[in-house]
């Protein structure tokens, strides 16, 4: 029963991460989203929007599921655990920025600002600490 209810939490919080990307845009003035870049590597269609979607709260299913597992094999509060999870992933990858501006096939197109540079870092850090508490909250 963890491993699902871990497993939804990851997808719940990814969704709400999803969900206020454009609220968070518009406060950091940055157009960079998380669903438009996974959406518009998948498909240049016109349902890009909810390929990324899906693709990003899947994502957070397995994210779930990874952190049901460390979180049998340690002692630290799940809570704190998630919020390090989350944000050792996003200091983890954020370098990765640098070549996803580079090859990304849909770059420059709306949603994909720079994803390397001060406001993405805060965006990006943003989003995964909000995933990471609802995660800590709902696993």
């Amino acid at each position: 029963m963890s491993r699902a209810r871990s497993a939804a939490a990851g997808a719940v919080a990814t969704a709400v991460w999803a969900l206020q990307e454009p609220l968070d845009t518009r406060i950091v003035a940055h157009d960079y989203s998380d669903v438009a870049l996974l959406g518009k590597f998948f498909t240049r269609g016109t349902n890009w929007r909810q390929v990324g979607f899906a693709v990003h709260v899947a994502n957070g299913a397995v994210f779930g599921l990874v952190f049901e597992e460390v979180r049998q094999r340690t002692d630290v509060d799940k809570r704190r655990l998630a919020m390090g999870m989350a944000l050792a992933e996003n200091f983890t990858l954020f370098p990765l920025g640098a070549l996803v501006d580079r090859y990304h096939p849909a770059r420059g197109e709306p949603g994909l600002a720079p994803t390397f540079g001060k406001r993405a870092f805060a965006l990006a850090t943003w989003r995964h600490a909000l995933f990471g508490w609802l995660l800590g909250r709902l696993a």
